[in-house]
């Protein structure tokens, strides 16, 4: 094909994309407001396996709760749905109800199938999304209380979390903000004082509140992570980020995990771009563009994006879970956008194919955990869960509808 040739393909391609993600976008919405309540005890089900099987009593979480709240304040902006505000409202009601924490703040990690306090410490990572979901139903309502929350464990985290002479954010506590032995965010992690991915949502969630409530001191705290991402975490040789850091930002080994660097990638700069700053603006921009480049070594010949490197055995972990192709999404048009070359874009269209074969649960609804190598499910994985959240696709969903058609 002529170069010429190849340039006005573009719009028609794009086109059946945007018509393709708009119906999607759709679709998952719909999954969750049917399957996802949990109509005997409130809130969310905890669990439902790939089979749509409810497991009743799983536990419920903060993360999956705030996510869904975020979700559906996102999707009712968009599209007016009193639907979607009903189940961010009952998402905003249940976290108030049962993830808030009345006696020491903040939000429990989880809690069983009743409702009634589960596991209690508080990790970092579940108070940046609660500020995330917050915040964002105050965008859809207008509730003063949201805002007053999100406030509150934002000013939580900056008692209890912020290293003050080291920088940065410590990642988890007990109950009563103590000392905390196992930070864990999950069982595959390392017990590290500090890791990227809390840190790259802290500045997420703190991006979304100052939207709203542009306070000069969380305008410096946003500058303060971009200087942290800039200065510890990326490896600026290779452009992939570290993930886990003893108190004093000392690396300790870890994988290289494609998902989390072209999530970074965009997020970075978009987090940037609400701060205002020129300077973090123009730097976030070179950025992203050279971490999708490193990130797309984990792209492979079928369009998905393989989950992550492990360095220490130097072999792959030949996965590729949902939520990494939903971040290629967003980062594969962040770069062809800012940039203008056309290889990201037709590596995010390439990817989308990928997903629409073989994530997509086209029968029942949903995106599946994951497959493996031989494009087989992953077993004995989450469609509604601690994890399995609607958080990335929708995302994916609107800040693609949104990058393509301004209008949107």
């Amino acid at each position: 094909m002529k170069e010429q040739d190849a340039h006005q393909a573009i719009p028609t391609d794009v086109e059946v994309f945007y018509r393709e993600l708009r119906e999607e976008f759709d679709h998952i919405l719909d999954f969750w407001k049917r399957f996802s309540r949990d109509e005997e005890k409130g809130g969310f089900v905890g669990k439902m396996d790939q089979q749509g099987r409810y497991i009743p009593d799983a536990p419920k979480g903060s993360v999956l709760h705030s996510r869904i709240l975020w979700t559906f304040s996102a999707a009712y902006k968009i599209t007016g749905d009193p639907d979607h505000l009903a189940i961010a409202t009952r998402a905003f009601d249940y976290i108030c109800i049962h993830f808030n924490d009345l006696l020491d703040g903040g939000l429990y990690w989880t809690v069983d199938a009743d409702g009634k306090p589960l596991d209690t410490h508080k990790q970092i990572y579940a108070q940046s999304f609660g500020i995330y979901g917050m915040s964002e139903y105050y965008r859809a309502t207008v509730s003063e209380q949201a805002l007053a929350l999100a406030i509150e464990w934002y000013r939580l985290i900056e008692r209890y979390g912020l290293d003050m002479f080291n920088k940065g954010y410590i990642d988890a506590f007990a109950r009563d903000w103590s000392f905390l032995e196992d930070k864990r965010l999950s069982a595959k992690d390392d017990n590290a004082v500090k890791t990227m991915n809390t840190h790259l949502h802290i500045l997420e969630a703190y991006a979304n509140l100052y939207e709203i409530w542009p306070d000069p001191i969380l305008l410096l705290r946003i500058k303060e992570l971009l200087a942290l991402f800039q200065e510890k975490i990326l490896d600026k040789n290779s452009f992939h980020l570290h993930l886990f850091f003893d108190e004093q930002w000392t690396r300790k080994p870890g994988p290289i995990s494609y998902g989390h660097d072209i999530e970074a990638g965009w997020l970075l700069h978009s987090c940037a771009t609400t701060a205002g700053d020129e300077f973090w603006m123009d730097l976030t921009k070179s950025n992203a563009i050279r971490i999708t480049e490193a990130a797309m070594e984990g792209l492979d010949e079928d369009g998905g994006l393989w989950y992550e490197w492990d360095a220490e055995a130097n072999q792959l972990l030949k996965e590729k879970h949902w939520w990494p192709q939903a971040e290629a999404l967003i980062g594969l048009c962040n770069a062809w956008q800012l940039s203008g070359n056309m290889k990201y874009r037709n590596a995010m269209l390439f990817n989308w194919q990928f997903i629409k074969r073989y994530i997509i649960d086209q029968e029942n609804g949903e995106w599946f955990w994951g497959v493996n190598a031989r494009h087989e499910l992953m077993e004995n994985q989450d469609k509604i869960g601690l994890w399995k959240c609607p958080y990335h696709n929708v995302r994916a969903c609107v800040q693609l509808l949104k990058r393509l058609n301004p209008t949107f």
